[in-house]
């Protein structure tokens, strides 16, 4: 029997071990440790040549311990521990001290051997990784305000480029960073938003990052048209999706067109297809020569809109797309030499992101912006180590569940689940997240938050950064929104209880 086989037959049997064995559980953890260490160092020395940052050193090597340890179900174990007073909980930031804190203490219960345990680890042992964490968000999104860790970032509305009253009034109630979407506008809006941040910064010394969004290869349905009757689409209906624009009309099916024929040539019969963000699903019937047909499986009762200009999506079909458009490097040379940081759109491999660096190191050789990698696909969640890995490498990263995308992606009851692996995963590695899509949406369009977005907007604490969308009401937003962070920074660290003292009772 391997060591690995070992280790897992008494971690999976330690539900048989009495709490009180206090030996028994010493001798896991120890041997948990060694597994860690030895599994862990394998997968760091597969990433060492990718990492030229000194600084990511050490975040790289926690995230090889997380992934060996996350290997192995840990709950037997963390609750043996409890009634010890120890605690496996908030290990991401950092994985061997943590290990070693809870050693030395079950050693010094156990009276054992000293030479025979990992040193105590100190305070700054301890503490490194959230310092860690802290540096490397402050590199991405600059100095935080006094009052508030967790950064705002807002998308700004094409009036933001003529508005500069908009811009103020935002940075001055808590925006930290704005997003300029590079799918909508063009340079001389770009240019004027910028300007307007800048003149901010000059006149309150409040400075605002900037993120510019690359649009990437979005699929879309360019044009739709219906048959003679009905004009609504129905369960049950039919979809000719085709390369090329429709020019008749189809007496028994729908007819539309993809803005990116190569995904058609990608599908397999049987293959989903969601339409508007989830609100229209479907199914590949059939491979067409031009296109392929489907059949709605999903619809409104009362029928659902014909989806022109409407976002395409295709859970189960891992695309092979450049995540770089023509538009895209266009629009690069611009957003290189303007933005703080580049938004990266369809990232899914680490070539993906291999790309984005040296079109960035080609426009700007010694000074390129930071990276934040939009993660949208069950590939990239997947893929998230080396991504991290080939982009926290090499200069300032950060990472965006772009939540919307991702749940159509890999499955609404999947969403909850897998946001929270991200958040482990990116702490282990002592990188930033951006909580995204749908936050306080409809304060930020209505006026009036719902109670289920306000609880979303408090989990958001747990992130680095929370970014809010465009809408006439995104100021008041913005103001509710530092007071709800505020006042989660009192109660909890990422997914640690603060422990405050309660006044309620």
């Amino acid at each position: 029997m391997s060591n690995l086989d070992r280790n897992d037959e008494i971690l999976c049997n330690y539900s048989g071990l009495s709490l009180s064995d206090a030996q028994d559980l010493l001798n896991t953890l120890q041997q948990l440790r060694q597994l860690v260490i030895e599994e862990g160092e394998k997968i760091f020395n597969q990433w060492r040549s990718h990492i030229q940052r000194q600084i990511f050193v050490n975040s790289s090597l926690n995230l090889a311990y997380y992934l060996a340890l996350r290997r192995h179900d840990l709950r037997q174990v963390q609750a043996a521990l409890m009634p010890w007073g120890l605690s496996l909980r908030r290990i991401e930031v950092q994985i061997l001290p943590n290990l070693d804190a809870a050693i030395a203490t079950l050693g010094a219960i156990c009276q054992a051997d000293p030479d025979s345990l990992p040193s105590r680890p100190s305070l700054a042992e301890f503490f490194a990784g959230d310092r860690l964490l802290q540096q490397h968000t402050e590199e991405l999104f600059g100095n935080t305000r006094n009052h508030r860790w967790v950064r705002i970032m807002v998308t700004l509305p094409t009036p933001a480029a003529s508005n500069y009253e908009l811009v103020r009034d935002l940075i001055q109630r808590g925006c930290d960073c704005v997003r300029i979407n590079c799918a909508h506008d063009t340079v001389t809006e770009w240019s004027s938003m910028i300007a307007n941040v800048k003149l901010v910064a000059i006149e309150t010394g409040l400075r605002c990052k900037v993120l510019m969004d690359l649009g990437g290869p979005k699929p879309r349905i360019g044009m739709a048209i219906a048959p003679q009757s009905p004009q609504r689409i129905y369960r049950g209906d039919c979809i000719l999706l085709t390369s090329n624009l429709p020019t008749t009309i189809c007496s028994d099916c729908f007819q539309a067109n993809c803005s990116l024929p190569e995904v058609l040539n990608q599908l397999q019969v049987g293959a989903t297809v969601w339409i508007d963000d989830g609100k229209l699903g479907a199914q590949v019937e059939s491979l067409a020569p031009d296109g392929v047909m489907l059949r709605v499986t999903h619809a409104n009762l009362k029928g659902s809109k014909i989806p022109h200009q409407k976002g395409l999506n295709f859970p189960d079909t891992d695309l092979l797309l450049n995540p770089l458009t023509g538009k895209d490097l266009q629009d690069l040379d611009f957003v290189a030499a303007n933005a703080d940081i580049v938004g990266y759109s369809f990232v899914q491999k680490p070539t993906d992101i291999e790309l984005l660096q040296q079109e960035l190191q080609r426009r700007m050789p010694n000074n390129s912006p930071a990276i934040v990698a939009k993660i949208e696909t069950s590939q990239a969640v997947r893929n998230l180590p080396e991504l991290i890995v080939q982009a926290a490498g090499k200069q300032p990263f950060g990472i965006m569940i772009a939540r919307g995308d991702l749940a159509i992606e890999i499955g609404y009851q999947r969403l909850a689940e897998i946001q929270e692996e991200i958040l482990w995963l990116c702490e282990a590695a002592h990188v930033p997240v951006i909580w995204a899509t749908q936050v306080l949406e409809n304060l930020v369009k209505n006026g009036i938050p719902s109670r289920a977005e306000i609880i979303d907007a408090a989990m958001a604490e747990r992130a680095e950064c929370v970014m809010l969308n465009k809408g006439p009401f995104i100021a008041e937003a913005v103001t509710i929104l530092d007071d709800v962070l505020t006042r989660m920074q009192a109660h909890q660290q990422k997914k640690t209880p603060q422990l405050r003292a309660l006044n309620s009772w």
